[in-house]
């Protein structure tokens, strides 16, 4: 009997439980003026809480429980709010919005001692937004930082490139600093960031923010020489899945820059997904492969005079690697002098001078592999 009533109890409360239905509103946003796609936008529902944000294509999908007709809000910085009326679910929006000028207000720069926010204090800060990435011709958005003022960029590899200000360009800055997400990539023990190695992938930028002077009051004391602060993209506001495929060819025009390298392709393959699952838990997975033929250092001058290796013996290739010792010869020719006098008129000319032999140098190429290869994954 107890068993019974317990039943009954339990099919009692999952019967009281109302069960509602949810539709589907889809639909694409772009702006009046250029015709182009509105992303970030914030879309609600009128006296409600469902809401959603178009995507950087400017589609969104916003699931509501409430019956037709629906007010959709829809507002973003830049752009004058609208109100639409959704009559069926059915047929997808097509919404376009008009853009707004916004009338900044004067602003005084000046040091302070009081508590104030990191665009409120007195910094230099040059920033780059998502939508610069994708207007720029460069081949990523670290290419693009080449522009800024008073930044330097380190290519020491086709998977790695290192930023830094102030003049200290090297490819370990140890005085400079890059979060990531809120976090800092210092690389343990090598205390440096890594740069390109292990930051966002091209399809997950949202804005980067680059402090090109001393930034120790926000940052410590390793932001000494400025500091990079990179955003990915919310995957609340920017769902689905981006494809990003480059191609090209490297080492063009080999014979005539003097490249042992051949053309050789190159590959640079990007995916990210995001998925909001409710209004509280997101989640987003990033992937980057790169592969192609690195360049190759292939200096050939003297470090230790003039001539080659064929008319010097004491030859030392910039990017010939084991030729740098070097070794006066002239106490053997006195040897071989006093063993044969028959080589005075050979051998004394040459004891007017020292007489340094290096060892032979072998190059770069062929003795190293130059493939580069580079995987990055991450998920949030």
């Amino acid at each position: 009997m107890k068993k019974v009533l317990l039943l009954n109890l339990i099919l009692y409360l999952c019967m009281s439980g109302t069960v509602l239905a949810q539709s589907l509103i889809k639909g694409s946003i772009k702006n009046s003026t250029t015709n182009e796609a509105a992303y970030a936008i914030s879309i609600r529902v009128k006296n409600g809480t469902d809401g959603t944000y178009s995507d950087d294509r400017g589609r969104f999908q916003l699931k509501t429980s409430k019956s037709l007709p629906i007010t959709l809000l829809i507002s973003s910085i830049g752009y004058e709010p609208q109100e639409f009326i959704v009559e069926s679910f059915s047929t997808p929006l097509e919404l376009l919005l008009k853009p707004a000028q916004i009338l900044g207000q004067e602003v005084v720069v000046s040091a302070s001692r009081t508590v104030q926010n990191k665009l409120s204090s007195p910094v230099t800060i040059e920033q780059i937004s998502a939508k610069d990435v994708v207007n720029s011709p460069q081949l990523n958005y670290m290419d693009m930082m080449q522009g800024l003022k008073g930044v330097d960029v380190t290519v020491s590899s086709l998977g790695f490139t290192s930023v830094t200000t102030r003049g200290f360009n090297t490819s370990g800055n140890t005085n400079f600093t890059q979060i990531v997400d809120g976090m800092d990539n210092q690389a343990p023990g090598l205390n440096f960031p890594l740069g390109s190695a292990i930051g966002l992938t091209q399809l997950d930028v949202d804005n980067i923010e680059l402090l090109s002077g001393a930034s120790s009051a926000l940052y410590g004391s390793r932001g000494l020489n400025g500091t990079m602060v990179m955003t990915g993209k919310d995957p609340f506001k920017y769902q689905g899945i981006s494809v990003l495929i480059t191609q090209g060819v490297n080492h063009i025009n080999n014979k005539k820059k003097n490249d042992p390298v051949s053309p050789s392709p190159y590959y640079d393959w990007t995916i990210r997904f995001a998925k909001k699952i409710n209004d509280k838990i997101a989640f987003k997975i990033n992937t980057q492969y790169t592969q192609a033929k690195d360049w190759v250092a292939n200096d050939a001058s003297n470090k230790n005079g003039p001539g080659t290796s064929l008319t010097d013996p004491n030859y030392n290739g910039v990017n010939f690697y084991g030729g740098s010792t070097s070794t006066d010869i002239s106490p053997f020719l006195q040897a071989a002098l006093a063993g044969n006098p028959d080589l005075a008129p050979i051998i004394e000319p040459l004891l007017s001078k020292p007489n340094y032999v290096a060892r032979t140098g072998y190059p770069e190429y062929g003795y190293l592999d130059n493939t580069a290869k580079l995987f990055k994954i991450n998920f949030q």
